[in-house]
């Protein structure tokens, strides 16, 4: 006899090792023994070469005998019950990772549908996943069955390859329990046979990367020679929105530039038209077409800016070098030139031509 703590009731060691040895009863009491002797003291290695019960073969059957009691409190049908007291150690071993009630509904699923130890811990790791969810997915009830098979679901709809496809498909039918669950697999079936859809063409998104992409919409007052009082006609219009939205009723036209930092510091530009032969020389240059932007809030003179005067009805464009008597209109703020064409008589290297 040994003495057990605990308040437990004293054990026939020799009994239990010879029932051990010679492997009567069934292996739900085998693990209960084993349970029993390791708790009044022996070892995992001692058992073993008294019985025969390698020590990973013992912490099986105990495990397992566990989940045979708890499965058996809950309560699972008298086949399933018979069935592993007979045998199946090692399917019940792989529930012991689920709660009481599930493991008690796994037992019966996996007596009925005749799963070996391998399905066991297949179908256990898929349903402890599942119990994790609040509520099961959309067809799926909360039985093991249905658990493989929404992770079968999960698998298929990642998988690009067909025959793979057609592989999963068939699992996830075989493990599935209820009638809802087999719709939804089902479903993935007919997807595989229907023809295939053209595929939506790329959507033609651009995004703005520099503050030039954005451009600055200007009022055109006209083209010189142009009247000084058409200066004043033109509203002050400002623009909203990130993408510097434009609304006007101004007629007489508009002329969008890039969003130059000069362009953008403005406060009240007005754009007009001209060409060489009405701008002074050193403003105009070559070009035969230029657009020239003044601000109408900058009236103060400096000397190094031009400035929009009036000249007999006529607007110009001067520079004064000391502080003129004469009204300023506005100042002078660019002029933009069109792209420089390329002579078709200049070499046709590229690295010949020069700005």
């Amino acid at each position: 006899m040994t003495e057990l703590t605990d308040n437990q009731p004293p054990i026939d060691t020799d009994a239990l090792l010879l029932m051990l040895r010679r492997k009567e009863r069934n292996w739900v009491e085998w693990g209960k023994a084993c349970q029993q002797l390791q708790k009044a003291g022996l070892k995992p290695q001692e058992i073993f070469e008294a019985t025969g019960f390698e020590p990973i073969q013992q912490n099986q059957i105990i495990v397992g005998a566990q989940v045979f009691d708890s499965m058996i409190k809950v309560g699972v049908a008298p086949a399933t019950e018979t069935h592993y007291q007979r045998m199946g150690s090692d399917s019940l071993y792989e529930l012991r990772i689920l709660s009481q009630e599930d493991r008690a509904s796994t037992a019966d699923y996996l007596f009925n549908r005749n799963i070996d130890s391998e399905g066991s811990k297949e179908v256990a790791k898929a349903f402890k996943e599942f119990s994790y969810m609040q509520q099961p997915p959309a067809g799926f009830t909360h039985h093991p069955g249905d658990a493989v098979a929404y992770q079968y679901w999960r698998y298929i709809k990642q998988q690009g390859d067909l025959t793979e496809k057609t592989r999963l498909i068939a699992r996830g039918l075989m493990f599935a329990h209820s009638q809802s669950a087999r719709n939804q697999i089902e479903k993935l079936l007919t997807a595989l046979t229907a023809p295939p859809q053209k595929p939506a063409p790329a959507l033609p998104v651009y995004r703005l990367q520099a503050d030039e992409e954005l451009p600055r919409t200007i009022a055109l007052a006209g083209e010189f020679p142009i009247a000084s009082s058409s200066l004043a006609d033109v509203p002050q219009m400002a623009s909203t929105g990130s993408f510097q939205i434009v609304r006007s009723t101004w007629a007489a036209g508009w002329v969008s530039l890039p969003g130059w930092g000069v362009l953008c510091k403005t406060e009240n530009p007005v754009a007009i038209l001209g060409n060489k032969d009405t701008l002074p020389p050193k403003l105009v240059g070559t070009s035969t077409e230029t657009i020239v932007i003044l601000d109408r809030n900058i009236t103060e003179w400096n000397e190094f800016n031009y400035f929009a005067v009036d000249r007999d009805g006529q607007l110009a464009i001067e520079w004064f070098d000391t502080q003129p008597t004469i009204e300023l209109l506005a100042q002078l703020v660019l002029i933009v030139h069109l792209k420089r064409p390329i002579d078709p008589d200049t070499p046709k290297d590229l690295w010949e031509l020069e700005d």
